[in-house]
């Protein structure tokens, strides 16, 4: 008995250090460990998706789509500099007032509380998406393996659209294609309208997406956009070149509605984009496309994916050439860290091909272009026998 109220009184002694932190850190441990343990439960993570973080994400976006700036950009901003100014203060009084020890551990226990509280909001309002229903099946799209021909075949389709459209898009006096960043962004809350009839799990507010300020600093992170699920908003690099911009921007809406797993958010850009009909977005979608269909192609059949290659022109080669130059600048330490550290992530969440997982949309690509393009031989053949 004397023991037990020793405990008590211990423990009551170190909650009372700093009540609010610790009340804060173990609330957040509960329900980080609540969403680990629910993992499995998929009928949980589906209602939670469709009741609480899709109407969430809507609500969180409309409240900043009266903003023309990226909110998100700024809570990143207020928040990096209240922690650099936090540290410094902290640091300062170290020196100068007594009890250091226990100044310090309100310091820790400061900075453990506002990450557990960050990461256990990010699993209620976003880590929830990858254990519920995914796109395909949601969709009842299939994701069977492909043959080297099919690859092949779905490969040269889109060099070939990419070949047309690049005759169809500004381009620059050096022969890059040129378009105005803003005037993209403008037409993005109109991107998915055909593409969302079709897979109604798609729809979703029409937001326009955020271009943000500190776009050379995403770079160096190796980073084209990002979806900021406390704000509701899809945020977009405005410092790459601008081939593959409206892509980027398409890619950032499938997260926004919903499409949480990065193949298949890649597949969604490319699908609505094309469904748009707008020759930006279309031409942009194919150069997403062949970029990985290519490399797949490149490891399956080196020769098949040089066929492939010398039939895109000098346009298409020329805008590929400037992105790779402009990604070859920030090769860096600094990109590798947050690379493997965005790969740890993605593990985290069961996406075991870490940034593979970008290779993977090349099965949907391939599944659902190739028998479009076999109905469309099939077409040309019986209209050559019955002309």
């Amino acid at each position: 008995m004397f023991t037990d109220e020793r405990v008590k009184s211990g423990l009551r002694a170190w909650y009372m250090l700093c009540p609010l932190r610790h009340t804060l850190i173990i609330v957040s441990a509960a329900l980080i460990l609540l969403h680990l343990l629910t993992r499995p439960v998929r009928a949980l993570n589906v209602w939670l998706s469709t009741h609480m973080v899709r109407p969430a994400h809507e609500w969180l976006s409309g409240r900043c789509a009266g903003v023309r700036f990226s909110a998100a950009e700024l809570f990143w901003a207020l928040l990096v500099l209240f922690l650099l100014g936090y540290l410094i203060w902290q640091i300062r009084a170290l020196f100068q007032k007594p009890k250091i020890l226990l100044r310090l551990y309100r310091t820790l226990t400061t900075l453990l509380a506002l990450g557990l509280s960050f990461y256990a909001l990010f699993c209620l309002l976003w880590g929830v998406y990858y254990y519920g229903d995914d796109f395909i099946a949601q969709s009842g799209l299939k994701q069977e393996p492909v043959s080297v021909e099919q690859l092949e075949r779905v490969t040269e389709y889109f060099a070939a659209l990419a070949n047309t459209y690049s005759s169809r898009v500004e381009r620059d006096e050096e022969g890059c294609y040129c378009a105005d960043r803003e005037a993209l962004l403008e037409r993005s809350p109109d991107l998915y309208h055909v593409t969302q009839q079709r897979y109604p799990c798609l729809a979703g507010p029409e937001r326009r997406v955020k271009g943000v300020f500190c776009s050379r600093v995403m770079s160096y992170l190796d980073f084209t956009g990002f979806f900021f699920p406390f704000t509701g908003e899809a945020n977009v690099n405005m410092d790459f070149p601008v081939a593959l911009f409206p892509a980027t921007i398409a890619h950032e809406l499938a997260h926004q509605r919903g499409v949480a797993k990065e193949q298949e958010a890649n597949f969604v850009a490319v699908l609505a984009c094309l469904d748009s009909g707008d020759p930006d977005y279309v031409y942009s979608a194919a150069l997403l496309a062949y970029t990985h269909l290519g490399n797949a192609l490149y490891s399956a059949d080196r020769e098949a994916w040089a066929r492939v290659y010398g039939t895109l022109n000098e346009a298409v080669r020329a805008d590929f050439a400037k992105d790779r130059a402009y990604w070859a600048q920030f090769e860096t330490p600094v990109q590798n860290v947050s690379n493997t550290v965005y790969e740890g992530f993605l593990q985290s969440y069961s996406q075991s091909l870490g940034l593979k997982s970008y290779g993977a949309c090349v099965d949907l690509l391939v599944n659902y272009y190739d028998p479009l393009l076999n109905r469309e031989t099939d077409k040309s053949e019986e209209t050559e026998k019955n002309p």
